[in-house]
């Protein structure tokens, strides 16, 4: 088994992540999932949570070594963040999804110097908008984000095209194709839910509307 394997089925195990082809979930943007994911569980689970963030440090150390700083998500991807810097003994910072309204008005806590390589830590990616917005955060207050890295990903095709326009990279500990191949070889869904659920990946706007008619 490999390591991503090893996340993926730790996940489904604390039910981090659950699979649901037939009672499908409804995101807030009213599309219909077969899966839900709640990776702030991962906190709460000292195994998970080391063996997230050592994926994590290998992926930086992999794809971003020139990484100054690393910058977690309010909230989900602050603890992540907080351990991958303590572990790398990096500066931290994390960035709100909207500055304060009160104070200074600051997105951004923690100190970021001009120019510093940053690289973003989330605990999902679904179509990457959301990170994508922190990344605008920090370039624009005077960091370089060098890439993100993430818990687990959809491997939705709109993700890799909004990375893509943004000219960024992104890696995960695990990722959904991982997941249903590890929950189907451990019988916690049939060959007709596999097949459901790689049909979702594929195309989710469909699928939602299939399931909805």
């Amino acid at each position: 088994m490999t390591y991503s394997q090893r996340v993926a089925k730790a996940l489904l195990d604390i039910h981090a992540v659950t699979l649901s082809p037939d009672q499908p979930f409804t995101w807030a943007s009213g599309l219909k999932s077969p899966i839900y994911t709640d990776n702030r569980l991962t906190i709460s689970y000292p195994e998970v949570r080391q063996a997230i963030f050592n994926g994590m440090v290998e992926q930086i150390k992999l794809h971003f070594s020139a990484a100054d700083v690393i910058a977690g998500t309010a909230t989900a991807g602050i603890p992540h963040a907080a351990w991958v810097a303590q572990n790398m003994e990096l500066p931290m910072i994390y960035v709100r999804t909207k500055p304060k309204d009160h104070g200074q008005g600051k997105q951004i806590e923690g100190v970021l110097k001009e120019g510093q390589k940053v690289v973003v830590i989330d605990d999902l990616i679904s179509t990457g908008g959301s990170v994508l917005n922190a990344v605008r955060a920090v370039n624009n207050a005077g960091g370089k984000v060098i890439g993100v890295v993430s818990v687990f990903t959809y491997d939705l095709p709109a993700a890799e095209q909004n990375f893509m326009a943004n000219g960024l990279k992104y890696y995960s500990v695990t990722d959904y194709m991982t997941l249903i191949k590890v929950a189907k070889e451990n019988d916690q869904i049939s060959a007709d839910h596999l097949k459901s659920l790689q049909e979702w990946r594929k195309d989710p706007v469909s699928w939602s509307e299939e399931k909805v008619s």
